[in-house]
């Protein structure tokens, strides 16, 4: 009976603070996130289930709570979980811990993001995958997988990514321009080297393939009627009347007088 009050009186996501109101270290690093999570969202729709989240607490003891140790990923993506908004990410009210977990390292939180954060990710949370990443040096980038209760380092495949198992995605650098911003980003690719294009790269990547077939039929139909312009005046010229290339054409008599 105890037990069950326990778990009762567990404080859910409602109860508890859900970020520290302190923002991310630089510009850069807000968009970097905001380009993982929103690289996912094409992919979550495709998905009856999943979550990702990004810079919002992540509760999993209640010994976290009375030290008020709160932990706050950078990002952090979960599967076999409803759909759904969440204020943070508490274990014992979704039934689960994140599946990988991705920090965005800087001066002030390198150091522990590399040693501290990876043990709690590694011994008390058991994050089936975790990487980091640094906005402003991305050759300091790394992926471990949990195997046997330890992480291991991942390698890179032969597109120069790190594949995440759990997703069945990839991470990997990809030099470009996002929001103004031109740099070396992290973003979600498949497993043939392509980028996961955000909902806006892939309204505009519409857009310019409508644009695209539009010039292309305005460009054949200059050509078709180039062609019959010619024909015309072709035909006329070999000493065909106007009434004799009009039954031959099937134009009018008007059509044929402003082609020729």
């Amino acid at each position: 009976m105890q037990a069950k009050l326990d778990l009762v009186s567990l404080p859910t996501q409602d109860d508890l603070p859900c970020d520290d109101g302190v923002p991310m270290e630089t510009q850069r690093h807000k968009l970097q996130l905001d380009l993982l999570m929103d690289g996912l969202l094409l992919w979550l729709e495709q998905r009856d289930n999943g979550y990702v989240g990004g810079n919002m607490f992540l509760y999993f003891s209640m010994a976290q709570l009375r030290n008020q140790d709160f932990l706050g990923p950078d990002f952090f993506a979960v599967i076999d979980v409803p759909k759904g908004e969440r204020k943070s990410w508490v274990v014992w009210e979704q039934g689960k811990a994140p599946d990988v977990i991705i920090e965005l390292l800087s001066e002030s939180t390198a150091n522990q993001d590399k040693t501290h954060k990876k043990l709690i990710y590694q011994n008390q949370l058991r994050i089936p995958e975790y990487y980091w990443f640094d906005p402003f040096n991305p050759d300091d980038w790394a992926g471990f997988s949990l195997q046997n209760g330890i992480y291991q380092s991942l390698e890179l495949n032969q597109f120069n990514q790190l594949v995440s198992q759990r997703l069945g995605l990839a991470l990997q650098r990809w030099s470009g321009i996002y929001k103004g911003v031109e740099t070396i980003w992290l973003r979600w690719a498949n497993l043939e080297g392509e980028i996961l294009l955000t909902p806006e790269e892939y309204q505009k990547q519409r857009a310019d393939q409508e644009q695209q077939r539009a010039d292309q039929e305005q460009q054949r139909a200059q050509q078709s009627q180039l062609y019959l312009q010619q024909t015309v005046i072709n035909l006329l010229q070999e000493g065909m009347s106007i009434e004799q290339v009009a039954r031959l054409t099937g134009l009018s008599l008007e059509q044929i007088n402003t082609l020729s």
